[in-house]
């Protein structure tokens, strides 16, 4: 995407976006000038610049016989526009939160999007009043540490399972075998359970590509739960086992709670 396009996502028209870029090269420079070098007709510029001066976008001053303009440096202009932009998210936050209606129905309901889904589970970590259940990639990890913390300062029992080698000093925490996160397909996977009223589970297969569901379902939001619970359980269980246990497993499975062990060696 190049800066003209960027630009008319912030609100330029193609010829603002013109005029303004044309201006950081060549200021303080008058109406001609500026047609000349943006390629913008003579017609239209005086208009552009008419509608960035408006703005503050541009600043203009008279000398002589001309007009002379100059740009708003580019940091005030994004940091106008930053103003601007969480003013209007604010506003729109109260007005639109007005009129949700809160639904519980038990449908299960599909997301589409990395930043859509985050954004949700954000929400379902700062909504949880009592526990949470988290299933974590080392990236989703990133994402979501403070939502975390903030979730364990307000004293929300927090039970996570890491399918990665991230650090997380905050509520109850376990590292599932690498070899079982493999076999189970658990390297791609975030999911939440959010007070044991709903769960959200998706597969991240890229920041581009990630799909995800979310429900309400007592049925799903237990079995999810209990998914996470037992997860922490067996390490629980594991972390009290003696070798001489450890060798009464079947291969396939002492090979699991192996692989846990060169995990934990590595920390």
């Amino acid at each position: 995407m190049d800066m003209l396009q960027k630009l008319a996502q912030i609100g330029f028209t193609e010829y603002e976006a013109k005029v303004y870029l044309t201006l950081l090269a060549l200021n303080p420079a008058t109406g001609y000038q500026l047609s000349k070098e943006s390629g913008v007709p003579r017609s239209m510029v005086y208009e552009a610049l008419k509608r960035l001066h408006a703005r503050g976008s541009a600043l203009e001053t008279v000398e002589g016989r001309s007009t002379l303009y100059r740009p708003l440096p580019p940091d005030m202009l994004l940091d106008q526009h930053m103003a601007e932009y969480d003013r209007l998210v604010d506003e729109l936050r109260g007005e639109l939160g007005e009129l949700l209606e809160i639904t519980t129905d038990e449908r299960v309901w599909s997301i589409n999007g990395r930043s859509t889904t985050l954004a949700y589970v954000r929400q379902l970590i700062r909504d949880a009043q009592q526990e949470l259940f988290l299933v974590l990639t080392d990236e989703d990890l990133i994402d979501l540490r403070d939502e975390i913390a903030a979730a364990c300062g307000r004293g929300v029992a927090v039970n996570t399972l890491l399918t990665g080698e991230g650090q997380l000093s905050c509520g109850r925490v376990a590292y599932h075998p690498p070899l079982e996160s493999e076999l189970q397909g658990l390297t791609t996977t975030l999911l939440v359970v959010a007070d044991d009223q709903e769960t959200l589970i998706a597969s991240v297969r890229s920041r581009q590509e990630t799909t995800a569901t979310v429900t309400r379902s007592t049925d799903l939001v237990v079995i999810a739960r209990q998914f996470v619970w037992m997860e922490l359980f067996t390490q629980r269980i594991y972390a009290r086992l003696g070798a001489d246990l450890l060798e009464r497993l079947e291969p396939e499975d002492r090979q699991i709670f192996e692989s846990l062990a060169d995990l934990a060696r590595r920390e």
